[in-house]
């Protein structure tokens, strides 16, 4: 079974060599996705330029969000919780919504990035 890697990063000093997305054996594997640091906003403007890019990295590797099997979602201050869900929510495949666990990270690696979201999928 071959391993595809879509999108890697630039090498910059100081910004890892990854790639956002990885295929291997019918599943897409998808790194940590945050919003532009240029264009930071509040968490649900955040979450939706987050999810935006997960369609367009999953749509990249061959399948979209109704195939989505788990979510990971790392938010820097739990107050935002229903904001970031309510964002979430307008998104998700209603008919078939992934397992998510949900988890506080007081600072992610940028200042002002609010949220960060990895996900698994199905091809």
């Amino acid at each position: 079974m071959a391993i595809a890697r879509y999108e890697l990063t630039p090498a910059f000093p100081g910004i890892p060599l990854i790639s956002y997305a990885t295929t291997h054996g019918g599943m897409v594997y998808l790194a940590g996705v945050t919003a532009d640091p240029r264009e930071l906003g509040d968490v649900k403007d955040q979450t939706r330029k987050i999810l935006a890019r997960i369609d367009a990295l999953l749509a990249t590797a061959g399948t979209d969000k109704s195939k989505i099997l788990s979510a990971q979602v790392w938010l820097t201050d739990m107050g935002l919780f229903a904001a970031h869900n309510d964002a979430w929510n307008e998104w998700v495949d209603r008919k078939s919504p992934p397992v998510r666990a949900c988890l506080l990270s007081p600072q992610l690696w940028r200042p002002g990035m609010l949220v960060e979201i990895m996900v698994t999928a199905a091809k």
